[in-house]
């Protein structure tokens, strides 16, 4: 069941989005060579925590930490460990989640450690694009194949993988809450958005073929050719008219991106 959300509510998602924005600014000026990922996530659990908010991962079916740390060939969940000390050259997927006042909050980025190649560089790069061609069309009244076909067609464009066995998703008092948001999709079909809707976009990009397996931690994924893979996200809110609000970077204007 899809739960729309009163300006209030939206409120309050708006704040928890503030804070993970904060958090995830913090986190990345600790991203370098000779760092463990187990080091980011407990610094990324003591940020949350000093804030008064909880982190919405730790627990969250059996997950054991804060973050998703998944790096180079991993798509998503990769577990933080002391024995994975980041590389010169590597790329780094971090996501992270938090609840604030009973609200959720969802997020994700890529980036280098150190100096990367000119692949994984413009990876990244469209990968964030894949982002803003989906967003700009998650508007009341498109359907969300619309926004799945954008991520795609520009993805597919540059010769990159959509993964497609994991998706965004509807997100509110749950971190996953219907209707699930795929990469890819058909223009004019699928749901129809709708004003109070509050969802995360999150395009899985990877640099060759789009199929996954997963480790034997049954958590993290990564790219059956082990292509390297990049994630962005950010939780948006479906307005009545023109484009969402993202709640997880404060202050932005959609006019200031043109």
């Amino acid at each position: 069941m899809i739960s729309l959300k009163n300006p209030d509510q939206i409120a309050k998602m708006r704040e928890a989005g503030r804070l993970l924005h904060e958090v995830l600014t913090k986190l990345r000026a600790q991203i370098k060579p000779g760092v463990t990922t187990a080091d980011l996530d407990a610094y990324a659990e003591s940020l949350i925590r000093k804030a008064g908010a909880i982190p919405s991962f730790l627990n969250y079916e059996g997950y054991p930490a804060t973050l998703c740390t998944s790096v180079d060939d991993a798509v998503v969940h990769g577990i933080p460990n002391r024995k994975q000390v980041l590389r010169e050259g590597q790329i780094i997927s971090v996501d992270c989640g938090l609840i604030l006042d009973g609200w959720q909050s969802d997020s994700a980025f890529t980036m280098g450690v150190g100096e990367i190649s000119a692949e994984a560089a413009a990876l990244i790069e469209i990968t964030e694009q894949c982002f803003w061609k989906a967003a700009r069309l998650c508007i009341a009244g498109n359907r969300l194949g619309d926004v799945g076909h954008a991520c795609q067609e520009w993805a597919e464009s540059h010769g990159c993988g959509v993964i497609r066995d994991l998706t965004g998703h509807g997100i509110g008092r749950e971190m996953h809450e219907d209707p699930p948001v795929y990469n890819y999709g058909v223009p004019g079909k699928g749901l129809r958005l709708r004003k109070g809707m509050t969802i995360a976009v999150e395009p899985m990009i990877s640099a060759g073929d789009w199929r996954v397996t997963c480790d034997p931690d049954q958590w993290c994924y990564r790219t059956r050719d082990r292509s390297l893979c990049s994630h962005y996200e950010h939780t948006l809110a479906i307005r009545e008219d023109g484009l969402p609000e993202i709640l997880t970077l404060p202050d932005f204007k959609w006019e200031d991106a043109e």
